[in-house]
C-alpha cells in the first residue's frame, strides 16, 4: 500500500516512523516535535511522567548512558489514527551508569522491543515502552556481546 497521508492510520504510522527516524539520528529536536505538550511516557517497568519537559530529560539520560539504534521497526496504527503500535530491535551499547542498574563498561546488547502510542491531533500524546528488563540485565551483568 502506498501511503499519501489522506487517511488517518497513514498519518499515525507516518508520525511514528517520524518518532522512530528522529531517535536512530539522535535528533531530540524533532523527536520532541512529534511529541503532544503534555506527553505521558510510561517508562519501561518505571514511573509515567508527564510532559515534553520530563521526556527532553529522560532523553538526555538515555544519551548519556546508552547508544541505540532500533532496527526491524514495524507499526501497525488503528483505523481511526488514534492509536499505534510497534515493534523493534534494540542495538545498543551501555556506555555509563544508570541510576539503579549494573556498571556501565561498554557492554553491547540487542534485544526486542515495543511501544505503544496514543495520538491526537496529529502529536503523539502517550507512549508506553516495554521491553525484557531481565534479558537486558544479563546481557549487561554478564558483558556478552549479542
Amino acid at each position: 500500500m502506498k501511503i499519501d497521508g489522506t487517511r488517518r492510520n497513514d498519518r499515525a504510522t507516518e508520525l511514528v516512523l517520524a518518532y522512530y527516524s528522529a531517535f536512530n539520528r539522535s535528533d531530540w529536536s524533532a523527536m520532541l516535535a512529534c511529541l503532544d505538550e503534555q506527553v505521558v511516557h510510561d517508562l519501561n517497568q518505571g514511573p509515567r511522567e508527564t510532559g515534553r519537559t520530563q521526556f527532553e530529560a529522560f532523553l538526555q539520560r538515555m544519551a548519556t548512558c546508552y547508544r541505540e539504534k532500533l532496527t526491524d521497526i514495524v507499526v501497525m496504527s488503528s483505523p481511526d489514527g488514534q492509536r499505534a503500535a510497534a515493534e523493534y530491535v534494540v542495538h545498543g551499547e551501555y556506555l555509563a551508569d544508570d541510576s539503579g542498574l549494573p556498571k556501565a563498561r561498554g557492554q553491547k546488547y540487542q534485544l526486542p522491543g515495543g511501544a505503544f502510542f496514543e495520538i491526537r491531533n496529529g502529536r503523539i500524546a502517550r507512549v508506553s515502552n516495554y521491553y525484557n528488563l531481565q534479558e537486558w540485565l544479563a546481557q549487561v551483568d554478564g558483558g556478552s556481546t549479542p
